[in-house]
């Protein structure tokens, strides 16, 4: 069993705009036409069984509408994530609807959202997906959309892991987006932290690959692609070329998101 633990789609209505201004932003390839029955044909395609759909409220109106759209493709492969915006008056009461439509964690994007990790509308957010057992993933390192300002950095996890030690922290990219070094040194071994390997295949160094999984442990990586921005037989091919045993690569594929997300 492979389970993508991320991946995006868009609605109908916008998957057009969304992946043409994302693909003239990132300057890179989208792998489907952006929608969520794109998705699914990448996914079937690529010999994944399930993908977990994270989506981004960019706004604070927009996280209600979102969730009902995620609530509505949920199902055939697909495992919702939801999203609140930390500048929306009711993020924590959309928290609770997100729980009891049995999401299984939300998705926090700090440059989406102009927000630092560290800040302090973020912070009754951690504290409650801490008290639902809710997981939140976090986009960490470089985006395209914010070149010059990164949000949410390698060394902001310790703070993060030591302040909300119950807390499900999945930071994605491999813990940092080409901040893979400072991954190694600060992120790496941090109890409550997992890493999924979204994106990272194209560019990260193999050696300071499998040093990162050494130092981290094969118990909490997860197998992600970052579809539709990157094609999963790459990070399939990056974890399979990985030295460690087959029963450490099902971890990885398959396991370890099924622990953590009780799937």
């Amino acid at each position: 069993m492979i389970i993508d633990t991320h991946i995006h789609a868009y609605t109908d209505s916008l998957a057009e705009r969304v992946v043409k201004k994302l693909t003239e932003t990132a300057d890179c390839p989208c792998y489907t036409d952006g929608t969520i029955k794109g998705a699914r044909e990448l996914l079937r395609k690529s010999g994944i069984d399930f993908g977990v759909l994270l989506p981004i409220a960019t706004k604070p109106t927009q996280q209600t509408t979102i969730n009902n759209w995620v609530n509505e493709v949920s199902g055939d492969g697909i495992i919702p994530f939801g999203t609140v915006h930390p500048f929306a008056p009711d993020a924590l009461d959309e928290l609770e609807r997100i729980h009891s439509m049995g999401f299984k964690g939300i998705k926090l994007h700090n440059d989406y959202q102009g927000v630092f990790i560290f800040d302090e509308h973020c912070k009754p957010i951690y504290k409650r997906c801490e008290e639902l057992g809710l997981p939140v993933v976090f986009h960490m390192g470089y985006d395209p959309v914010s070149p010059m300002v990164h949000r949410a950095m390698p060394y902001d996890l310790i703070w993060l892991s030591e302040t909300y030690p119950k807390l499900k922290i999945i930071g994605a990219h491999m813990g940092g987006n080409y901040q893979w070094e400072h991954v190694l040194r600060y992120a790496a071994g941090l109890p409550n932290v997992w890493f999924d390997t979204a994106f990272v295949a194209k560019d990260i160094d193999r050696a300071l690959f499998a040093e990162i999984v050494k130092k981290h442990g094969t118990r909490r990586i997860l197998f992600a692609s970052d579809l539709p921005w990157s094609d999963p037989a790459d990070e399939i091919k990056l974890v399979q070329q990985l030295d460690v045993p087959d029963k450490d690569k099902d971890l990885i594929f398959s396991d370890n998101a099924r622990e953590l997300l009780e799937i």
